[in-house]
């Protein structure tokens, strides 16, 4: 159930920003000081990126179950 939701949700995510490209559409530029500035948040996110992969993962915590049967004292009596 839970594969099925996020698949859902990344769907609808997609064709969200599918949708939103096309209203804001594609603008080109010459300015010199947008393309650095472009290029400078590429290299940013590229790093952060990396630094995130080497990085250690953290552990992930699970949790036990309780038993299904029920406790020695709550034994019904039968009256």
């Amino acid at each position: 159930m839970k594969k099925v939701f996020l698949a859902i949700l990344v769907s609808l995510c997609a064709a969200a920003g599918a949708a939103y490209a096309q209203d804001s559409g594609i603008t080109t530029s010459t300015d010199p000081a947008k393309a650095a500035d472009v290029e400078q948040r590429a290299q940013d996110l590229q790093n952060r990126e990396q630094s995130m992969e080497t990085a250690p993962a953290a552990p992930a915590k699970h949790h036990k179950m309780a038993p299904h049967h029920p406790k020695k004292g709550a034994e019904s009596s039968g009256t």
